[in-house]
C-alpha cells in the first residue's frame, strides 16, 4: 500500500503494521468505505460515502467553526467567516453578474485571502473556476482568456492593469478584489456587501461535473487547460486525509499535522500544489493557513515562528533558501518540510533534517492532470531513499511503469502511468492532447520517465517532454524559442535546461544572429520580457559563432547543443 511512515523519527514503520491499521480504518470508518463507480466510461475504486461536490467538503471545513483558518499579516478570519463569505459572494455571482452553473469564471490575482473565498464561491455557484497564472503579462492572460471562454473575471490591481484596456474586446466583467483601480464592473467588497445570504446556492452538482481548468505548460507553446471534476479533486483530498488518518490512528491519537496544526503559503495558489496540497486540504483538516504576500526565506521563518506553524510546503529552493536564513532558534515547532513541483537534491534532504532537528523532510509526486494526486514519501523513509517520490497513495491510485506496451518490471525504466479517480477528464479545446495523454482505459501517460524499486518506491529519472521546470514552474521550450524568433537579428533559436542547484533548472538560450545582426544579449532578454512572465526568460545566454547542429532530420540537435553550450561561459548570465 502506501507510503511507509514511522511513528517516531528514526526507524520506518513495520510495513505489515501499516497495512493492518490501513484495512482497520477502510473496514471500520464509513467516511472512507471504497466502493466501486464508472466514471466516463470506466470503473474505478471510489469513496464511496464521499460528498457529491466539492461544496459539501466546504460545508464540512465550516464546521471547525470560529477557529482560525486564513492569516494573512494582521488580518484573521475563522472557518466559518470563510464559508460564510464565499456563499454570499457566490450567490452575488449568480443574481448581480449572472452567473450560470457551467459558466467559466476566472481568477486573476496573487495569493490574498480574496483569492481563496472567490474560489469558493464560483465552486458554490455550480460554475468552473480557472485560476489563471498571476506572473503572467497581458497576452498571457488574454490567452487564458480566451481559451477557457470566461466571461467574469476576478482581478486585484496589477491584472485589472493588464485586462482593462481588452475588457472590451473581450466582453468580459470585471470584479476587483482589495486594490484600488480604474476599469472595474464591480468592488467584490461590494458584492459581499450587497448579499446577505450565507447559505450556498441550491445547485444540483454531480460528482463527474467540472469544477475547475487549470493551465500548465507542456511541450507545446501555449499552456493547456487541465480539466478537473468534483469528484478527483475530493479523491485527492480525501486520499490525503485517509493517509493522515492512518498515521494518527498508529500514534495513538497524535495527529501528522500537530496538535494546533498551521501551514505557510508561500507558493501561488494557481498551481494544484498550493490550491490543493495546502488550502483545501487545511480546509478539510483543520489547519491554519499563513499566507506570504512575496517570498522572503527570512520573513518566511519569522512567520513560523511567530505564528507557531507546523508544517511548510514549497519547492525545493524554498526550502534550501530557508536553511541559509533561519537563526539560530531554529523553527522549533515545524514538524514537517514538504516539497513538491520538483525534485528535491539528495543533500538537501540530509541537510533539512541536520538543519531543523524535529522538522522532518518529505516530498511528493503529482501533476496538474492528476489533482496532484501520485506518491508521498517522509521521514526515515525520504531520509534512506532521497532521490525516490514515495509509494502511491493509497487506496485509490495506481501506477505502472510502461515501455513499448509493456509494464516494465522493478528497476525498468519506463513512462510513468496513474490511474485513479483524481485524473483529470481532458485538456479543454484539445480533444487530440486529450486522447494521446490517456489510454481508452482510464490511464493517464505523465510523459516523466521512472522506476520501481523492489519496495514499490517510485524513482523518477527523466521526463518524455520539451519542459523547463524551473523552482516547480513549468515552462516550455517552444513558447521561449517562439518568442525569441521575434526578434528581428535571430536566425536559429534553441531553449534548454541548465542545471541549478536551487531552483532545479534554470532557462538557456542558445542563439546563432541573422548575417550582419549584432546581438546584445541583454537587449534581446529585455525583449523577451516584454511578452513572457520573468519566469520564462533565459537566464543564461549563449551566441554561436557558427550554424546551431541538425539533426539528419533537419531538426536541431538539442542535446549537441546543450551539451556544447554547457562546456562554454554563457555570453549573458543573471
Amino acid at each position: 500500500m502506501g507510503e511507509t511512515v514511522p511513528v517516531n523519527n528514526e526507524e520506518p514503520l513495520d510495513p505489515a503494521k501499516l497495512a493492518a491499521t490501513a484495512y482497520k480504518l477502510l473496514t471500520e470508518n464509513p467516511q472512507f468505505k471504497v466502493g466501486e463507480a464508472e466514471i466516463r466510461g470506466n470503473k474505478y475504486r471510489v469513496f464511496e460515502n464521499a460528498p457529491n461536490s466539492l461544496v459539501g467538503l466546504f460545508a464540512f471545513g465550516a464546521s471547525h467553526g470560529d477557529k482560525e483558518f486564513l492569516i494573512f499579516e494582521d488580518e484573521r478570519l475563522s472557518f466559518a467567516e470563510t464559508f460564510k463569505r464565499a456563499c454570499r459572494l457566490a450567490n452575488a455571482l449568480r443574481s448581480e453578474l449572472g452567473v450560470k452553473q457551467g459558466d467559466k469564471v476566472a481568477l486573476a490575482m496573487r495569493n490574498y485571502p480574496e483569492w481563496c473565498i472567490s474560489y469558493m464561491a464560483v465552486i458554490a455557484t455550480g460554475a468552473v473556476v480557472v485560476p489563471l497564472n498571476a506572473w503572467w503579462k497581458a497576452d498571457e492572460l488574454k490567452y487564458g482568456i480566451e481559451d477557457c471562454g470566461a466571461k467574469t473575471v476576478i482581478v486585484d490591481g496589477k491584472r485589472l492593469e493588464y485586462l482593462a484596456p481588452i475588457k472590451d474586446e473581450l466582453g468580459l466583467k470585471l470584479v476587483l478584489a482589495r486594490d484600488e483601480g480604474e476599469g472595474a464592473d464591480y468592488r467584490y467588497e461590494q458584492l459581499l456587501d450587497t448579499s446577505e445570504n450565507d447559505a450556498p446556492p441550491q445547485v444540483d452538482i454531480h460528482p463527474d461535473d467540472d469544477y475547475c481548468i487549470v493551465y500548465t505548460s507542456g511541450s507545446t507553446g501555449n499552456p493547456k487547460g487541465v480539466v478537473l471534476t468534483h469528484r478527483g479533486c475530493i479523491s485527492a483530498l480525501m486520499s490525503w486525509g485517509f493517509i493522515a488518518s492512518v498515521l494518527k490512528e498508529l500514534r495513538g491519537g497524535t495527529g501528522i499535522f500537530g496538535d494546533d496544526p498551521g501551514v505557510l503559503l508561500a507558493i501561488p495558489l494557481f498551481h494544484v500544489t498550493g490550491s490543493h496540497s495546502i488550502f483545501l486540504l487545511s480546509f478539510l483538516v483543520g489547519r491554519r493557513v499563513a499566507m506570504m504576500y512575496r517570498w522572503d526565506a527570512k520573513q518566511a521563518c519569522d512567520i513560523i515562528n511567530k505564528e507557531k506553524l507546523t508544517n511548510f510546503v514549497g519547492v525545493p529552493s524554498q526550502s534550501f533558501e530557508m536553511m541559509e536564513a533561519v537563526g539560530e532558534e531554529g523553527c522549533p515547532t515545524l514538524l514537517d518540510i514538504g516539497s513538491g513541483g520538483a525534485k528535491r537534491p539528495a543533500d538537501h534532504v540530509r541537510k533539512l533534517k541536520e538543519k531543523f532537528g524535529k522538522a522532518n523532510p518529505s516530498s511528493g509526486y503529482g501533476l496538474s492532470e492528476t489533482n496532484a494526486m501520485g506518491c508521498v514519501i517522509s521521514q526515515a523513509d525520504y531520509l534512506k531513499r532521497p532521490d525516490s517520490t514515495g509509494r502511491p497513495v493509497p487506496p485509490l491510485t495506481d501506477i505502472k511503469i510502461m515501455k513499448d506496451g509493456k509494464e516494465q518490471p522493478v528497476g525498468e525504466v519506463g513512462e510513468v502511468w496513474i490511474r485513479s479517480p483524481a485524473n483529470f477528464r481532458g485538456y479543454h479545446n484539445l480533444p487530440k492532447e486529450t486522447e494521446e495523454a490517456l489510454t481508452p482505459d482510464g490511464w493517464f501517460k505523465t510523459g516523466d520517465l521512472g522506476k520501481f524499486d523492489e519496495e514499490q518506491y517510485l524513482y523518477i529519472v527523466d521526463r518524455m517532454k520539451e519542459l523547463i521546470i524551473r523552482g516547480g514552474e513549468n515552462i516550455s521550450c517552444l513558447e521561449v524559442e517562439n518568442r525569441v524568433y521575434e526578434h528581428d537579428g535571430i536566425a536559429e533559436a534553441v531553449v534548454f535546461s541548465v542545471p541549478d542547484e536551487v531552483l532545479g533548472e534554470r532557462v538557456g538560450l542558445a542563439l546563432f544572429p541573422k548575417e550582419g545582426a549584432s546581438i546584445d544579449p541583454a537587449e534581446l532578454r529585455a525583449f523577451i520580457a516584454e511578452e513572457l512572465a520573468e519566469f520564462k526568460v533565459p537566464e543564461r545566454i549563449w551566441i554561436s559563432p557558427v550554424s546551431l547542429p541538425r539533426l539528419g532530420t533537419a531538426k536541431f540537435d538539442k542535446l549537441t547543443i546543450r551539451q556544447i553550450s554547457l562546456q562554454h561561459p554563457p555570453a549573458l548570465s543573471v
